[in-house]
């Protein structure tokens, strides 16, 4: 099953798409669409369309999951940031994508354990859970990743993880650690 995953935002929008096989996960593709900087409102709408279009396209996802709006400085940056949801959700459907919601708290948990977790605790468990040499950079695209695992563990069998899937089916569980109270650096 392969699961794209967004982080919407209106200068830069993060995208992962991994393919789940059992417990297995692997990255399809993974980055940013970066908008204009001195461009209009909605020519960065278009960047983002056009951009989504093209990679939901390409890469054939079964489902796209978003992380949804959970809070904003001002009025004003709730809505920028609900209009590029919206473009989001419309890419999706007239691709004909079913679509998850998830919030940042939610995805926090599932990826690390705890939900007001740092950005960079999410970026090095992507790094784990995915066995990556290098953590996605920048942000927007391991929370990204973390949107699109958050969904896999969403749709693993209730009470079980890519671990205990394992585990159930004669396999060894991974080693890595599942949450960032685990996680130990080499030589630390």
């Amino acid at each position: 099953m392969r699961i794209f995953g967004i982080d919407p935002g209106s200068s830069r929008t993060g995208y992962g798409c991994i393919e789940m096989r059992g417990s297995r996960y692997r990255i399809v593709v993974c980055g940013a669409l970066t908008t204009p900087a001195r461009g209009t409102f909605p020519q960065k709408l278009l960047t983002i369309y056009d951009g989504l279009t093209d990679l939901l396209g390409r890469h054939r996802p079964d489902c796209v999951a978003i992380e949804n709006l959970f809070y904003a400085r001002n009025a004003r940056s709730a809505l920028t940031l609900g209009h590029v949801r919206g473009v989001v959700m419309l890419v999706a459907t007239r691709a004909g994508v079913p679509i998850a919601e998830y919030s940042p708290a939610e995805v926090k948990r599932a990826i690390v354990g705890y939900g007001r977790a740092e950005k960079h605790q999410v970026q090095r468990m992507i790094k784990l859970l995915l066995g990556l040499e290098t953590a996605p950079s920048p942000y927007d695209v391991s929370d990204a990743l973390a949107v699109a695992l958050c969904h896999s563990h969403r749709l693993a069998p209730r009470g079980t993880t890519p671990a205990t899937t394992a585990v159930s089916r004669g396999r060894a569980p991974s080693r890595a650690p599942r949450s960032w109270r685990q996680y130990r650096p080499v030589g630390g």
